[in-house]
């Protein structure tokens, strides 16, 4: 698999993970990974706390999403 975002960048690059959140391929420079909320699988999407803290890959843009819509600060 490649990275989703290289791709579009006219680059080949092996991805290293999958985005937790759109399921891109994502390579190391296109990935983040820390801890997120939680959430159920529903419409519209209701974040929690995290209690395990786990840490997650999610691609860039679905993180920066996440932030602009300050789910992020909410609930962590």
């Amino acid at each position: 698999m490649k990275c989703y975002e290289c791709a579009r960048e006219g680059k080949d690059t092996d991805a290293v993970g999958i985005c937790i959140v759109c399921g891109r391929g994502v390579c190391k420079e296109h990935l983040i990974h820390e801890e997120t909320p939680a959430w159920e699988g529903d419409y519209p999407i209701k974040l929690k706390p995290d209690l395990e803290h786990i840490k997650r890959i999610v691609c860039v843009p679905c993180h920066q999403a996440l932030k602009e819509n300050c789910l992020f600060n909410e609930v962590c």
